[in-house]
């Protein structure tokens, strides 16, 4: 775990460029100098960095066919989770499940043919195609924008609907209080920007709408040699673990069937100067049984095991151009 901080921390300080991408639980780490990127086995797009030429194509949209977790293995975990909420274990807890997928895509055409703002293709492994950033640096400023609460927006009055949910509304809150917490370790002068916007997500089965907010906060001046510090500090990402951190990860191993591995990690560019990263969710792994499609969804006290899992399904999907 030590090493990939070490890393970073020395490239960060020769102002080097390269790219990182972090497993959940900080297993596996990769570091990789950006001129040692092999652009066969590693693709990435993080919006305007990419180590490709090709724009999105449009192709006939296969289908998707999906073979989630039974309702009945969620709602065991989902129980569990809810013990340790009523315990005050915890106030917000991810929890994530892997669905069997059926596509008859390679990796490498599902990355050429989706659209999203950050995307990674990993040595035939797994894809990603991420509408979440993690963190932001850009001249010393660090910025993070949570996304939590999410509606089918095809739901009449959708947007409405979303920021008046008293369950979506708790969670926003609780995940924002704890980024905020989370940058105070490595900012100062940390503040919410903006709060409880609304962006639209293509899906191959329509669109989605998910409520993110903006903060952000103010690094040291050294803050390029610490890079590898400030991410070993922040992971893993509040967002798609919960609050407080540590007991609710602790909680996410029990209830969880299944390794995440690099799902839910973070991926990213230091191009020299700045950071732009983001977090490894809409995740498609290759294994030997098929594909596997990981996907999750915050609980707090006020979740139902029904709905919570009626979200897990919506999540899986893959945004053809």
């Amino acid at each position: 775990m030590k090493d990939f901080e070490k890393k970073m921390n020395e490239l960060g300080k020769r102002k080097e460029p390269f790219l990182f991408i972090l497993d959940f639980e900080l297993k596996t780490p990769h570091v990789i100098p950006l001129n040692k990127v092999n652009s066969r086995e590693i693709l990435y797009q993080l919006r305007s960095k990419r180590n490709h030429v090709f724009d999105p194509k449009p192709i006939e949209r296969p289908v998707l066919n999906i073979k989630p977790v039974p309702k009945k293995i969620y709602c065991e975990a989902f129980s569990l989770i809810r013990q340790g909420i009523s315990h005050g274990d915890s106030f917000l807890t991810n929890l994530t499940m892997p669905a069997k997928v059926e596509l008859d895509l390679s990796l490498k055409d599902i990355f050429t043919a989706v659209t999203a703002k950050y995307k990674l293709y990993f040595k035939d492994l797994f894809v990603v195609f991420s509408p979440e950033p993690f963190v932001l640096i850009t001249s010393g400023k660090i910025r993070s924008f949570p996304m939590k609460g999410t509606i089918d927006a095809a739901v009449p009055r959708a947007e409405e609907k979303l920021l008046s949910d008293h369950k979506e509304l708790s969670e926003h809150y609780t995940i924002v209080d704890l980024i905020r917490n989370d940058l105070s370790m490595v900012a100062k002068n940390v503040k919410v920007n903006r709060f409880r916007y609304i962006e639209k997500v293509k899906t191959h089965q329509g669109a989605l709408l998910q409520m993110s907010s903006e903060i952000s906060g103010e690094l040291p001046d050294n803050y390029q040699e610490q890079l590898g510090t400030i991410f070993r500090k922040l992971l893993p990402a509040g967002s798609i673990s919960g609050a407080p951190k540590k007991k609710t990860v602790e909680m996410i191993k029990k209830a969880e069937p299944y390794d995440r591995g690099f799902y839910t990690g973070v991926f990213g560019i230091f191009d020299g100067q700045n950071v732009e990263s983001a977090v490894m969710i809409r995740f498609l792994e290759k294994t030997q049984n098929g594909y596997i499609y990981k996907s999750g969804g915050g609980i707090t006290a006020y979740s139902r095991c029904e709905d919570e899992y009626d979200e897990l399904i919506k999540k899986i999907y893959v945004p053809f151009a």
